[in-house]
């Protein structure tokens, strides 16, 4: 007697199996990839030496812009510049620093002048479609304010006040914003308020007057202090400080990092919540969302998202936030990342990054193709 069951039943599972097993290969395949180029950018001139990266930018022209802070180098690194020199380098570079996509230097500029407030502790940079450069600050005790700038350095506009804070649900005043960037469709300016606030804001990008807000889930935002990060606990229905990035989708949906959440949180542009994708949960500390890019391509299908406490570059498909793949990991060698801290992608789909603490350096993914 011939006994088919049993068999039918291994060939089954055999090819379920196999079937799985080609699934995860071609999403493995599908993950873009990644190679540094270590002699990206070239070397600074007039002896000039990054201190820690607060921002990453690149504008509508493939140039790449630096915002960079001159205060966090440690004498021996300055030592150039000391009175008197204890060494034969170096000097700290201007804070916004532009590059072209070989990575010659184009030009420098910043620092405190009349008329606005520049921040102690230099956040987050962004061209927008006129070429303008916004940036913001995350010292604790002065920075709530955001500037606008030509792309040459000349003061446009403030919004916020230094050393004047009002709390998450303010209209008037900011909480250590930690990125502004300008949605080109509204001339809306989204601000992720940030590191004492905690919340998204919404200003008119030519004229800086308010116009909505919103915390987690869209919901009004609470600045009640919370416990100690726990994921085992329920997820906070607020967000935690620091509200780290935002970033705009060509579909109009609206990127949020929840840093110390380990969350990034996903709203239309009038507030209302659309999704979550959490990532690593057992992350402590720092938590493990603090930038995100979109990839170049039309539909924008991934997400790049870093990582700076685990110090890796994870590769999400956007449409359901499934990770398909990561890079990097700590050390200081070309490739590796000390708290890479901020990230952007150019029109050719590579990256780019930048460190705080000790890092302090730039760094160039290039995208390869089959």
């Amino acid at each position: 007697m011939l006994r088919r069951g049993p068999v039918g039943m291994v060939t089954r599972l055999l090819l379920a199996s196999l079937l799985a097993a080609m699934a995860t290969a071609a999403r493995a395949q599908e993950a873009p990839k990644f190679q540094v180029d270590p002699f990206w950018p070239k070397p600074l001139p007039n002896k000039w030496i990054f201190g820690q990266i607060g921002g990453m930018a690149v504008d509508r022209h493939d140039h790449i812009w630096v915002l960079q802070r001159p205060r966090t180098l440690t004498d021996d690194e300055r030592g150039a510049a000391l009175n008197p020199p204890v060494s034969k380098c170096c000097f700290p570079a201007p804070p916004v620093l532009e590059f072209d996509p070989e990575g010659n230097l184009v030009q420098a500029w910043g620092g405190p002048g009349a008329g606005y407030d520049w921040p102690r502790n230099e956040h987050g940079i962004f061209v927008d479609a006129e070429d303008h450069v916004w940036i913001g600050g995350n010292d604790k005790d002065h920075d709530h304010q955001v500037l606008e700038f030509t792309r040459d350095g000349r003061f446009l506009l403030q919004i916020g006040r230094a050393d004047k804070t009002e709390g998450s649900n303010s209209h008037d005043y900011l909480g250590r914003p930690a990125l502004a960037i300008v949605d080109p469709a509204s001339n809306e300016l989204f601000v992720a308020d940030g590191y004492k606030n905690k919340r998204i804001v919404v200003f008119d990008a030519a004229t800086g007057r308010y116009k909505r807000h919103w915390g987690a889930y869209g919901k009004t935002p609470d600045d009640t202090e919370l416990a100690a990060y726990d994921p085992s606990a329920p997820r906070d229905p607020q967000f935690r400080n620091p509200v780290h990035c935002v970033r705009i989708s060509h579909d109009g949906l609206v990127y949020v990092c929840d840093r110390t959440n380990d969350r990034l949180q996903v709203f239309h542009k009038d507030g209302s919540f659309v999704t979550e994708f959490v990532l690593d949960p057992s992350t402590r500390g720092a938590g493990s969302v603090w930038d995100i890019a979109l990839s170049e391509d039309p539909q924008q299908r991934y997400l790049y998202v870093a990582d700076g406490t685990n110090n890796e570059i994870r590769i999400l498909l956007r449409s359901t936030g499934e990770q398909l793949g990561s890079f990097g990991r700590p050390g200081r060698y070309a490739g590796e990342f000390h708290w890479v801290h901020a990230m952007a992608i150019d029109s050719n789909g590579n990256l780019y990054t930048g460190d705080v603490d000790t890092g302090k350096r730039v760094q160039k993914f290039r995208r390869l193709r089959d």
